[in-house]
């Protein structure tokens, strides 16, 4: 048994997340974490709602509420719809937790010890309309990058560039769309990032299992153009972390804020912190500090493609840069994008289909396995509804929920309902036993190295093989002329139902479990020994006849859904 920590990227606190910020960080967290709860290791799984900067200032603006009471209220609607999805966070935390407040000060005070803080004098966008400083999220405008006509102050969603919002072509007020901007003076804090690229070039070149897509983005920001640059850690905003050098004054930085992106991460480890203060847990020292036993943890990340650089360089200077004992990530899984129909997902444009409106249609197990059996793991990833219609129903309904709506049955009419316990395996029986086990043994592999495309596949291969199976031996043609040879097939096609239950649990865990309570059996338990689960349910062992898994998405309701989806969310 081993112990891992597993962190998936905070979720702005702007609105309800769409399907592409599911797949790109929650979901194949929370498979990962599944599956090895379920293979025995001990998880520390945690989440959180990233509640500072001007996304969170923008949205309580529009919703018309101050900003702390809308960041409470979204974060209990997020943390809800996250357990309905069956998101298994051991804590969804928040980042604007007075655990974070008090982590981050600290932090930065450790940092300017380390002579790894400049205080910097700048010119920095003001709107005279507005009558402020608007940073980063406040100013919009074209990408000089790649020519993105509504690329953000401080990153370009088309290109992913990190942007500075003075660099922006033809910039605008998001508050007002007031174009008649001006440069001004103000002071900041800058994190001397380039004292660290030496060490960053080290550590990530030691990194030799990351997936290509990280090291590939993490080494474009160390050595393309002038190399890795010096990035801003404050803002002239109201809301977030303010800026104290630990429990002290820091002066010169009178009413501004640590920048979302340096307080957002360190919100992982006092996540921790707020665990064990909730009662939760005990001693978040052992997960995060080296000095107190992080040392055996195995520490992976999961995020998209966009927030790669600041996991990857910027949260690491952070930790590095503080001489501390702080436990470093091992392994960063790292995404491509989902696209919607032809275009984008998009929180701040409301376009794609939302999470709340997702589990309106469909149970959370639907879309689950779609959107994890097509995780953007090497390239980005297209959704579509007919492609969502197609195989929904192939894999879950006539592959997997098919068979075993029809083994339940077939026993029922002929045997009654519990395990029949007359006659013996055979070549086929031992066949697909033989042909189970490799299969399993091939989807730990894969699961265990975070191929989740390959292990989904893999997964609907073991269901697949069930069918097969059902259809070359045809036991209720056997029944006709061998009873008893009829009962041993089916003996074996009900023990693949749990099974199939205790391997699929980590991708659709709710069906998982209907498939265990119609069985009657208590617990799931992960099938190391594949002869012996198969064995699970001894003769006489009574079930159920479960009600229909999946049922097939109509042509109906497809055209209804990408109809009603077809524009943009209010």
């Amino acid at each position: 048994m081993a112990r891992h920590l597993i962190t998936s990227a905070i979720p702005y606190i702007n609105g309800i997340k769409h399907l592409g910020n599911l797949v790109g960080s929650q979901l194949p967290a929370d498979l990962y974490a599944r599956y090895l709860r379920a293979r025995g290791h001990e998880v520390l799984f945690l989440c959180a709602t990233d509640e500072h900067g001007t996304p969170a200032e923008l949205a309580a603006a529009k919703a018309g509420k101050p900003v702390a009471e809308y960041c409470g209220e979204m974060h209990d609607v997020q943390a809800d719809i996250a357990a309905r999805f069956g998101l298994s966070f051991d804590h969804f935390g928040r980042s604007s937790s007075p655990q974070n407040r008090r982590l981050t000060q600290a932090f930065a005070a450790r940092l300017a010890d380390e002579g790894l803080i400049d205080e910097v004098e700048q010119q920095q966008i003001y709107s005279p309309t507005d009558g402020r400083f608007l940073p980063d999220r406040y100013v919009e405008g074209t990408c000089p990058n790649c020519g993105f006509e509504d690329a953000r102050g401080d990153q370009c969603d088309n290109c992913t560039k990190q942007l500075d919002p003075e660099e922006l072509v033809s910039p605008r007020s998001t508050i007002s769309g007031a174009t008649d901007l001006e440069m001004r003076a103000t002071k900041h804090l800058m994190l001397r990032q380039s004292a660290m690229k030496d060490r960053l070039d080290q550590w990530i070149d030691s990194k030799v299992d990351w997936p290509v897509l990280t090291t590939s983005i993490a080494k474009k920001w160390l050595h393309d153009g002038d190399g890795l640059q010096d990035r801003g850690i404050t803002r002239d905003l109201s809301w977030g972390v303010p800026v104290r050098r630990g429990d002290a004054e820091w002066p010169g930085m009178e009413g501004k804020v640590f920048y979302v992106w340096f307080d957002a991460p360190i919100e992982y480890i006092a996540c921790a912190q707020e665990w064990v203060d909730a009662g939760k847990g005990s001693d978040w020292g052992r997960w995060w500090r080296t000095d107190q036993g992080a040392d055996d943890v195995r520490y992976t990340q999961f995020m998209g493609k966009d927030n790669v650089p600041f996991h990857t360089l910027s949260f690491p200077s952070t930790i590095m840069g503080s001489n501390e004992p702080w436990k470093l990530v091992d392994y960063i899984k790292s995404f491509n994008f989902l696209n919607y129909e032809g275009g984008q997902f998009s929180t701040s444009r409301g376009r794609g289909v939302f999470m709340d409106q997702a589990l309106e249609i469909l149970p959370a197990d639907y879309w689950r396995w779609w959107l994890l059996s097509r995780v953007p793991e090497t390239s980005d990833v297209e959704f579509t509804w007919e492609t969502f219609q197609v195989d929904v129903n192939k894999d879950l309904a006539d592959v997997l929920g098919n068979f075993v709506s029809r083994i339940t049955k077939f026993c029922r009419s002929k045997f009654g309902e519990a395990v029949p316990e007359a006659g013996s395996y055979g070549p086929a029986e031992e066949a697909l036993i033989a042909e189970l086990t490799e299969r399993v043994a091939r989807y730990q592999t894969q699961m265990d190295a975070i191929e989740l495309r390959k292990a989904a596949q893999e997964l609907r291969a073991i269901w697949a093989a069930g069918n097969e199976y059902l259809q070359a031996q045809a036991p209720w043609s056997t029944f006709k002329t061998d009873p008893d040879k009829a009962a041993a097939q089916v003996r074996l096609a009900l023990n693949l139902i749990p099974l199939y239950a205790n391997l699929s649990a980590p991708f659709i865990p709710d069906a998982a479990a209907k498939m265990l309570r119609a069985m009657r059996v208590a617990d799931m338990v992960w099938p190391e020994n594949v002869p012996e689960a198969l064995a699970l349910l001894p003769a006489g062992h009574g079930f159920e006849v479960p009600e229909v898994l999946f049922a097939k998405i109509s042509d109906e309701d497809r055209n209804a859904w990408s109809e009603r989806f077809a524009g943009t969310r209010d």
